[in-house]
């Protein structure tokens, strides 16, 4: 069976393109995540690595479609590999059932990685010249006007750390920051 994995960075992304190239490869099944692929936690990539069996292909348009770094890339294969899944990168002319496909796969996963840290490279200078121009504050930060009565009431054991957390509507690691800047 051909499965199609299908991604794009951003739910206003369009996927046009990618599903009419697995239309046109005659895949049978299709999975499509809108999320940013910088990471392998992606509930439709997950679905996919699931659902594939013995004898399977996946096809994807691009390397960058499914993994965003060398290492995830590697692993990801590896784990269709140990299934005897075929891995096929349309873009890249890359087919995994062949040794040149399994070398140009480790050369563009490193390609893809590179891309990526040139990425968050030029995205951090731009931060730092709009901090510098004062158009940069970052994120707005969470502030709740119960925090110290709520703050009390966990500190004397009252409440737990996690009910605490959520009467203020916080997450953990904003929480414990908190309770960091009380404590000095």
């Amino acid at each position: 069976m051909k499965v199609g994995y299908i991604r794009v960075s951003t739910v206003g992304q369009n996927i046009a393109r990618q599903e009419v190239l697995m239309q046109e490869l005659g895949v049978d099944k299709v999975f499509i995540d809108k999320a940013s692929g910088k990471n392998t936690e992606r509930p439709q990539l997950r679905a996919m690595m699931n659902f594939v069996r013995e004898g399977d292909s996946v096809v994807v348009e691009s390397i960058s479609r499914f993994a965003r770094n060398t290492k995830d890339l590697l692993e990801l294969v590896e784990e269709l590999n140990s299934k005897q899944v075929i891995f096929i990168s349309k873009k890249e002319a890359i087919d995994t059932n062949t040794p040149t496909g399994q070398f140009m796969l480790t050369i563009f996963g490193a390609v893809a990685t590179l891309e990526r840290e040139y990425i968050l490279s030029r995205q951090s200078e731009g931060i730092v010249i709009a901090k510098q121009q004062g158009k940069y504050k970052g994120r707005k930060r969470i502030d709740s006007p119960d925090f110290e009565a709520v703050y009390s009431k966990w500190k004397s054991g009252s409440i737990t750390a996690a009910k605490a957390m959520q009467m203020l509507g916080m997450k953990r690691n904003t929480f414990y920051r908190r309770v960091a800047e009380i404590s000095v």
